[in-house]
């Protein structure tokens, strides 16, 4: 058959009754087999006889649609939770024109973390200090900043992180033991007409994560996996329509 397009990818972590993760707004998937080879050789140039050695199988797909779901359980295998880290870029205030001179962030009540502020007219930076700050100067407390006096009635802008309980997935990032490997399923399919090329691949691992964002362009995640046997001895299926 003729395959035209990405297809369509999907992976099923190993974990008992695990929801199938599929790969959102595929661009493209790549499988490579590749075997060392053995060559025997007589008195002339080229090999009388070449025998396959070690096999080696791997695959690489590049997605565009990010889901915190399928990047935990196929790639990092950790602790999930409901919940986000949102970020607030550039939130505009007014430093006060009489003390306290100080500015609450409208996510307060959630604040993360501080990412700094800026004079709104120029873009100079403030440089943050622990407490009483002077020109220039600021200091953050949960999510209220307080400015020097001399800053009163300027534009600031505020970066900063704050939390929401729903909405997303977090996952938490901890130092595994070496040797700890979240497995998958991984399910290949492509339609072209009537006609399905399907690859089922029993048990894999994720080798690579890569994300890069590019300016006046898409980010487009890439993940690499190698495949191995499972517990039956054997890599999977593959289906091809005639």
């Amino acid at each position: 058959m003729i395959t035209f397009g990405s297809g369509y990818l999907y992976g099923i972590s190993s974990n008992t009754n695990s929801t199938p993760r599929k790969f959102g707004t595929l661009q493209d998937v790549t499988f490579d087999f590749t075997f060392t080879t053995k060559e025997l050789y007589g008195q002339q140039s080229f090999a009388v006889d070449v025998r396959r050695g070690e096999g080696k199988f791997t695959g690489k797909s590049k997605f565009a649609n990010i889901s915190g779901g399928l990047v935990n359980d196929i790639f990092f295998g950790q602790s999930a939770t409901p919940g986000l880290i949102l970020s607030a870029i550039g939130e505009a205030a007014s430093i006060p024109t009489a003390t306290l001179y100080t500015v609450t962030v409208v996510n307060a009540a959630t604040f993360d973390t501080d990412l700094g502020v800026v004079y709104a007219t120029n873009g100079i930076p403030f440089t943050k200090v622990a407490a009483n700050p002077t020109t220039g100067q600021y200091s953050e407390t949960s999510g209220v900043y307080s400015f020097a006096a001399a800053d009163a009635g300027l534009p600031v802008l505020i970066d900063y992180l704050y939390t929401s309980a729903t909405g997303g997935t977090r996952i938490a990032l901890t130092n595994q033991i070496m040797g700890t490997t979240p497995t998958f399923m991984a399910i290949f399919t492509a339609h072209v007409g009537p006609k399905v090329a399907t690859l089922k691949l029993n048990q894999c691992t994720s080798t690579k994560l890569a994300f890069a964002t590019k300016l006046e362009d898409y980010a487009i995640p890439e993940m690499d996996f190698s495949i191995m046997v499972d517990s039956s001895n054997t890599l999977g299926v593959l289906s091809i329509a005639d």
